[in-house]
């Protein structure tokens, strides 16, 4: 069996852009773009920044959660916000042009769902969700 893959993850979500590319530079010196996955948490506003930097390195595996659900059980408590919004991963993907496979409009009502309706939320974490809501916009899958 083995590994077939390796999750460099900020769970608390103190990671810069520059701080993860000292990261990656150091870790693709023994292992390729393709064996490397990326999670990170939005706390400081930076997960998407920090992905960007794992994507320009090659590294295509992104763990994200809708409505930017969940949080760090090993972090104090209230100090590391939920995973990156999957909503907020795929509309930066569509702007960069590339191909996701995922209906946006439908990612987005699912997040809306899950976060106010199954469990109560009266703020939702995934700030194109938010933007949506706000601007009344179309989203363009």
């Amino acid at each position: 069996m083995g590994c077939y893959e390796i999750s460099l993850g900020d769970t608390i979500g103190i990671g810069t852009p520059g701080s993860i590319r000292s990261m990656l530079e150091e870790v693709l010196l023994v292992a390729k773009p393709s064996q490397l996955a990326m999670h990170f948490h939005d706390t400081y506003g930076q997960a998407l920044a920090n992905i960007l930097v794992g994507l320009e390195r090659g590294i295509s595996t992104i763990d994200s959660s809708v409505a930017g659900l969940g949080g760090c059980p090993y972090a104090r408590p209230g100090n590391a916000s939920g995973n990156v919004a999957t909503e907020d991963v795929v509309y930066m993907l569509h702007g960069m042009g590339l191909s996701t496979g995922i209906d946006l409009p439908q990612l987005v009502q699912v997040g809306r769902f899950i976060s106010k309706d199954v469990l109560g939320k009266s703020t939702i974490q995934s700030k194109v969700s938010n933007a949506l809501a706000v601007d009344d916009d179309p989203v363009e899958s």
